[in-house]
């Protein structure tokens, strides 16, 4: 298992690249925000926020599993975002 700051790191630039890709393409088509853009930006900070408290929680009995469980729930937020981002 990799470490608790590598695991915030991917958290924080996976998310942080989705919202880039969501102000690429406000800047490309549009070069404003949009209703649909905001809500894409916002669930990726609701998701950030989350995942962020999960790894900080200390009352954890198995740590190893609970930050796979961790890990997979990034990876599953982050397709659903993508394909909201790819949807625009």
């Amino acid at each position: 298992m990799a470490s608790v700051k590598n695991l915030k790191k991917d958290i924080n630039y996976v998310l942080g690249d989705i919202i880039e890709a969501v102000y690429i393409w406000e800047m490309t088509t549009t070069g404003k925000p949009t209703a649909e853009s905001d809500a894409v930006v916002d669930e990726a900070i609701a998701v950030f926020d989350s995942l962020i408290k999960k790894v900080n929680q200390k009352d954890v009995e198995n740590k190893k599993q609970h930050f796979r469980q961790i890990n997979k729930e990034l990876e599953d937020s982050a397709k659903k975002l993508v394909d909201k981002v790819n949807d625009l």
